[in-house]
This record gives C-alpha cells, sequence and structure tokens, in this order.
C-alpha cells in the first residue's frame, strides 16, 4: 500500500523545513558521494561552496513544494571540484536537507562548474514532497 497525503499536510511538513533553518541558515555545496541520511557524518567530501540563504530561506511552501527565496551569489568558492550534493544547515552548522545538486539536473541548480576563488550562482533550489 502505498502512503498518499493531502496538498496541507505535505506544504505543513515542507514549511517545517524553514522553521528548522532558522535565520542565518547556509547552502552549502560538496563533492563526493551523497551521506545516506542527514544523520550520517560527511566522509571524504570538500566543501566546495558556502551561500548564505535570505533571512527566511523560503515563502511558505505550496502545492507539496518548497521554494527557496533568492540566494547571494558565493563571490569565492572555497575549492574547485565537481557539485554532487548540497546541504541546507542551521547557523551553528546542523544539516537538515541534504539533496542532489547539478548543473540544470538535481533539487538545486547551480548556473556552472566550481572553481575556487570562482563566483557560485544559483539558478534553482526546490524541494518536492512526492507523496501525493
Amino acid at each position: 500500500m502505498t502512503v498518499r497525503l493531502t496538498t496541507t499536510i505535505r506544504n505543513t511538513g515542507l514549511a517545517a523545513i524553514t522553521t528548522e533553518i532558522g535565520i542565518s541558515g547556509l547552502l552549502r555545496i560538496y563533492d563526493g558521494t551523497q551521506p545516506a541520511s542527514v544523520a550520517t557524518a560527511l566522509s571524504s567530501n570538500t566543501l566546495l561552496a558556502e551561500l548564505p540563504l535570505s533571512a527566511t530561506a523560503a515563502a511558505a511552501p505550496s502545492g507539496g513544494v518548497w521554494t527557496a527565496s533568492t540566494i547571494t551569489d558565493e563571490a569565492s568558492a572555497v575549492a574547485t571540484g565537481t557539485q554532487t550534493f548540497a546541504s541546507l544547515v542551521t547557523s551553528a552548522g546542523t544539516r537538515i536537507v541534504d539533496m542532489s545538486c547539478g548543473n540544470g539536473s538535481g533539487d538545486l541548480n547551480l548556473s556552472g562548474t566550481i572553481t575556487s576563488g570562482g563566483t557560485v550562482s544559483v539558478s534553482s533550489l526546490t524541494i518536492t514532497d512526492g507523496n501525493a
């Protein structure tokens, strides 16, 4: 049997992401294999870039989709690498959500590759609750 949730319940669950991030949250972009869960420690992953989130990371979810507010470009990437996943973290660095990341694909879409010292721009960041 498959679980199906109302849009209201899906939106409520997604709204918890913004609440958990709090103010001054961050978007961290990594290379390497995405951990099995946000509770799993990072292993041999390189932090490529860290971008500040808006004070309110996202507006209220709609239709079971969480869409990030505007994310300011990172003017100087930390390292060079191929982005494979990203994390939304609190200001204290606690990972709240891990997601796929790429150029034109994934939950987080970037407008180019990441090169140390280069600019990192987010094209889009959405999280969809698929339990419709």
